[in-house]
């Protein structure tokens, strides 16, 4: 496929598209493509894994449930790449710091997830860009990519929204809000530190201690004294997300200004973590590159799943995943952080309509991009749950693209085939 032309009567077609390479998206593609479907996935970057790759989100939330003995919760592609990741010494956990969690090795993802792809036939285009789309009244019917060659237009059966801001979504038109009313997530840039030896141990309390000294002599210079810690696979190097801003993916202006205060606000973390015993002689390893945008674009739903859902241990009869992590919110005004657990620290389910596009009949969204409120939302958009509704997503549009009607029932019906755990009472122990 050569990107020269985007006035090239000879488009390319596909049954699936997916817009965006993350964690999601690569579950998206996969899934699709595994289920018949010739799919294309999209990816801006030149690699796959998005937050995981890109932003130095280290951590799979949202695999194993919260409570004292965690159960696996995410089954099909998510766990394919985890028992890949751990076969190769590259993941560790579970871990705990509030909820669940891995930690991963990035470099040894970005390896894994191109094998997958690559197994499941699917063509994967780095460094395309999705700058717009073209729908009649109830269809996108084609996305056209900007490449360092030029622009194509490539049309589709069947699209899948994965980009996390929610580009597709804007570009074609479908009916979608950002944020929620009462509130749009705080982002966080990710920061890697070396140089402290394995076997000094750092906490969040000695990073609360130290922020807290260096604040009080500098009249307040930073914005975050709470994080996870977390410390590599292979290379040991410590991982947190403290540097936080407030600002609007959308706008070019505000959202650049946000990636340099945030590498200038690292450096200044680097200051306090060398005030701890050990970490004399830390340096920083990476920023990012990218921000951590933890809220943009939602898609406007068939139905929205809620807070109230979680709370009420709500069953769907379109269930396509299990959630696991809790309500995990950070305030644009205070930049403190919260964490709602859900029922019993237990599994709950995700139906399939918070995936569905009300106005887009060929559309689904997976990641962020899905239908919750403000606090639902904050649960179910983290990796381990973004890898379940990807492959729900990518299910659902090969249903499509073969001319069958999507619902829940069959859309289930392929999951529980293609390994996806959906039902509570058949969790196993996370090991």
């Amino acid at each position: 496929m050569s990107f020269s032309n985007v006035n090239s009567s000879a488009k390319e077609h596909y049954d699936v598209i997916v817009a965006g390479g993350g964690t999601a998206g690569i579950a998206a593609a996969v899934s699709a493509a595994r289920n018949g479907a010739r799919t294309l996935l999209v990816e801006r970057n030149r690699c796959l894994g998005g937050a995981s790759t890109l932003r130095n989100v280290v951590t799979y939330c949202g695999l194993y449930t919260l409570s004292e003995q965690p159960l696996n919760v995410v089954g099909g592609v998510g766990a394919e790449v985890v028992e890949t990741l751990r076969n190769r010494g590259a993941l560790t956990g579970p871990h705990r710091h509030r909820g669940v969690f891995a930690v991963f090795d990035p470099e040894t993802v970005k390896h894994v997830l191109d094998e997958i792809a690559a197994n499941a036939k699917v063509d994967v285009h780095y460094g395309a860009v999705v700058i717009d789309a073209k729908r009649d009244e109830t269809r996108i019917r084609s996305i056209t990519v900007a490449h360092s060659g030029g622009m194509v237009e490539v049309t589709g059966t069947a699209f899948v929204d994965c980009t996390g801001d929610g580009d597709l979504l804007a570009f074609g038109n479908v009916k979608h809000r950002y944020g929620n009313p009462d509130g749009v997530n705080l982002a966080t840039l990710g920061t890697r530190f070396g140089g402290i030896a394995l076997d000094t141990l750092v906490t969040a309390d000695d990073i609360i201690a130290a922020v807290e000294k260096y604040d009080g002599a500098t009249n307040g210079q930073i914005t975050k004294d709470r994080s996870v810690i977390a410390r590599l696979p292979i290379s040991g190097d410590l991982v947190c997300y403290l540097a936080s801003a407030q600002y609007d993916p959308r706008d070019l202006v505000s959202h650049s200004e946000a990636e340099r205060e945030g590498r200038r606000q690292a450096w200044r973390y680097l200051d306090i973590l060398r005030t701890i015993d050990g970490c004399e002689q830390a340096y920083l390893v990476s920023t990012g590159p990218e921000f951590g945008t933890r809220e943009a674009r939602h898609l406007e739903s068939v139905g929205q799943i809620t807070w109230s859902h979680i709370q009420n241990r709500q069953s769907f009869s379109d269930c396509i995943a299990l959630g696991a992590w809790g309500a995990e919110w950070h305030d644009r005004h205070t930049y403190e952080s919260s964490f709602d657990y859900p029922p019993d620290k237990g599994a709950y389910e995700i139906p399939l309509s918070c995936l569905t596009s009300q106005d887009t009949q060929n559309l689904w969204v997976a990641g962020r991009l899905s239908d919750g409120d403000r606090l639902a939302g904050a649960a179910i958009r983290v990796m381990g749950t973004a890898f379940a509704l990807g492959q729900a997503a990518g299910t659902a549009a090969a249903i499509k693209a073969d001319e069958r009607m999507p619902d829940g029932k069959t859309v289930r019906a392929q999951l529980r085939r293609d390994g996806a755990y959906l039902d509570r009472t058949q969790l196993r122990q996370a090991i």
